[in-house]
């Protein structure tokens, strides 16, 4: 019910915006337009370019003016000689759009057909109860209407496991698995049931330990210190994650200071602290090199145990994977339109010229109140977050070459995109993957917990960055 009135706001928002733009706006006879075909002047992509990638026609332009035209791209030389190369980023329309969320679910095909194979031999040979024994008596108390040992405690360990090392391609499959067995106990089959809702809330906060495709970002931004948001985003991060925890434990009265709750939050809390520490003796490549490391191994490393597991117990490993697979498959076709609507609207919304109305609104009452304003030019980052993660990756980018890739403004965008995660993406496929048209208080609890990361990340950046 939320989500559909949420979907709904989105596209009268964006049609009434559109229409008094068209109305009282010069020069916004196109804004119609840009929301059926979208637009050109969204987001900018940057990168820096050695001298000799350049071609000559390049060099002579810049020779006699500041900016020069190479095919779809635009090039600058910066004060400090290095050769600057920036793209227009369009924001899909309506029409695009539909085929972006098409072509993201056929780009799932392959990852969820992969990881889910693998699920159905690891459930097949005993390892996802093995796992649900381990984590047992922590997820008894924050799920305690999930039977003891059920199968979908493995998989909720699975899919947390992955979103701390960052493994997006395997955390979605290992979620809807995680959704689908709870959907097996679920007693309304179109509602979301509370453990839905606590397992989908925890996801969304996007507890990460290592942030490194920003930190990534900022090393080809030419950062100089790329690493020095580290900690800040696994802080931020980890607070949101507690918010969540606390405003769902709260709405479905469950007593969250319970000695085994406190024992395995502290004991996250240790890991999360002695990795900060190791974290710290490494360079900007050493972070690099040590999270892909790590991701890559743990993913290899789970292959290996399943299929020495499923040996071990004598199961059909190969046909236990095609069987897994092939609902791999069929889960990433189901998804297509509740992809389809979600994608849209936010198209919309974004075309409309609404998100910069926000923006506007949002420095005035800074400015208005005294507040600074560095803040605002990292917001654009945290408000787009939740809806698309290419567009806040993008509009990242934009401020760390507005503002400057190692400013405080800089510093908080890339804070802000590392604290949260795609709430209306993880809302439209995992719902969408069990068939769940009521969300209850999920969205709510969602934004409620990007917000609280936001705050954290605020606060941080003040600490970290002055």
């Amino acid at each position: 019910m939320a989500l559909s009135r949420i979907w709904t706001a989105f596209i009268f928002i964006a049609l009434l915006v559109a229409a008094g733009r068209f109305v009282f706006e010069p020069g916004q006879e196109q804004v119609f337009s840009y929301l059926v075909t979208g637009k050109n002047t969204d987001t900018v992509s940057a990168r820096t370019l050695d001298s000799s990638a350049l071609p000559g026609t390049v060099h002579a332009q810049l020779a006699v003016q500041k900016l020069a035209i190479w095919g779809k791209d635009k090039v600058c030389k910066s004060a400090n000689g290095e050769y600057r190369v920036f793209r227009i980023l369009p924001a899909n329309g309506v029409f695009e759009t539909t085929r972006d969320a098409v072509n993201l679910c056929i780009g799932l095909i392959g990852i969820m057909a992969l990881f889910m194979g693998f699920m159905n031999i690891a459930e097949r040979a005993g390892g996802i109860r093995f796992l649900s024994k381990i984590i047992g008596p922590f997820f008894s108390r924050i799920f305690p209407e999930v039977p003891k040992n059920h199968s979908s405690m493995g998989h909720m360990v699975m899919n947390f496991s992955a979103n701390l090392m960052g493994l997006d391609n395997a955390a979605t499959p290992f979620g809807i698995k995680a959704m689908e067995s709870l959907q097996e106990i679920n007693p309304d089959k179109t509602t979301a049931s509370n453990p839905q809702l606590m397992f989908l809330c925890l996801h969304a906060s996007g507890l990460t330990l290592i942030p490194t495709i920003i930190i990534a970002d900022r090393v080809a931004l030419k950062s100089q210190h790329p690493t020095d948001i580290f900690i800040p985003c696994m802080i931020a991060t980890f607070g949101a994650t507690v918010a969540a925890l606390l405003m769902v434990a709260w709405r479905q009265r469950i007593r969250i200071f319970q000695s085994v709750i406190l024992l395995w939050v502290l004991g996250l809390s240790a890991v999360i602290a002695a990795l900060i520490l190791y974290i710290k003796t490494l360079d900007a490549k050493g972070v690099q090199l040590f999270s892909t490391s790590l991701s890559n191994g743990i993913i290899l490393l789970i292959f290996g145990l399943i299929i020495a597991g499923a040996v071990y117990k004598k199961t059909p490993v190969f046909d236990a994977f095609v069987d897994g697979a092939r609902g791999g498959f069929e889960t990433a076709i189901r998804i297509i339109p509740y992809l389809v609507g979600l994608l849209v609207a936010i198209s919309m919304l974004r075309n409309s010229g609404a998100f910069e109305y926000v923006m506007d609104g949002v420095k005035n009452i800074f400015v208005f109140f005294g507040g600074d304003t560095r803040v605002v030019d990292a917001l654009p980052t945290a408000l787009l977050k939740p809806m698309s993660g290419s567009g806040a990756r993008a509009m990242m980018i934009d401020t760390l070459n507005a503002q400057g890739v190692d400013s405080f403004a800089g510093n908080l965008a890339s804070v802000f995109r590392g604290s949260a995660d795609t709430t209306f993406y993880i809302i439209a496929v995992y719902f969408g993957a069990v068939g769940i048209k009521n969300t209850r208080y999920a969205v709510a609890t969602m934004l409620l917990a990007d917000l609280a990361g936001i705050i954290t990340g605020i606060i941080l950046a003040y600490l970290f960055f002055g």
